[in-house]
């Protein structure tokens, strides 16, 4: 599914040059549920920017399905980032304006699809992450952990082959974030959705197949995990 090869990012030049990634390679399968986790600046966030092709990278080579995105051109860079990627920000980065529903489709009407179309899309992702009957709600009257879930939803509305989710629960108490994770895990289970998530939390790893560990932009172990959030 994605196969990264000696990934690097740099930033500055000379004695000032930081090396936020510094040759990481690994492959992740279609339907894996993965945690990259590490300190502060461990290159974590930055890892994840780049896969979801919101950044680029210094060197190295990572593929989706076969496909070479570390080389494409700009311009099919952003409609690969729009049609085949789901991304779930921290901040959940809803528009207050908005219902829940109105920001979960805006994506569908950008790619061309009508209205009602999209409406219906919306209400089917809303569906998923438990949210049904708050469509019309805007972000003011939802809690933390239900902004999440809509920002969940916008990710999952245009059914990408891979959802990035970037500290999802990191604004978050537990029970809401239980109910984020849990709605992670439910996608994972029953949809097949593959899913890469930056987390600093342990406790999370009882949720995942699987946790990647960075230190210092290099990675410094790769363990698959049981049930229990235990190494296998």
């Amino acid at each position: 599914m994605i196969v990264v090869k000696d990934l690097k990012r740099y930033y500055g030049s000379g004695q000032n040059t930081v090396k936020a990634l510094n040759g990481v390679s690994f492959e992740i399968k279609k339907g894996e549920f993965v945690a990259i986790m590490g300190a502060s600046g461990s290159g974590k966030t930055t890892l994840l920017r780049i896969l979801a092709l919101l950044d680029d990278a210094t060197a190295g080579e990572y593929t989706i399905r076969g496909l070479k995105v570390s080389s494409l051109p700009e311009a099919e860079r952003s409609y690969y980032r729009l049609t085949q990627v789901g991304y779930v920000f921290q901040d959940y980065a809803l528009i207050n304006e908005m219902s829940a529903a109105e920001n979960v489709y805006v994506l569908s009407m950008m790619e061309g699809k009508s209205k009602k179309e999209s409406y219906e899309i919306a209400l089917e992702a809303l569906d998923k992450v438990g949210l049904t009957g708050k469509q019309d709600r805007i972000p003011d009257e939802l809690s933390g952990g239900e902004k999440q879930r809509v920002a969940i939803a916008r990710a999952i509305a245009k059914k990408p082959d891979i959802m990035f989710a970037d500290e999802p629960c990191a604004n978050l108490d537990t029970n809401n974030s239980k109910q984020v994770l849990d709605v992670f895990k439910d996608l994972n289970d029953k949809h097949g959705q593959t899913i890469v998530m930056v987390t600093h939390e342990q406790w999370h790893t009882e949720y995942v197949d699987r946790v990647i560990t960075l230190e210092d932009g290099i990675l410094v172990s790769d363990e698959m995990m049981d049930e229990s959030g235990e190494e296998k």
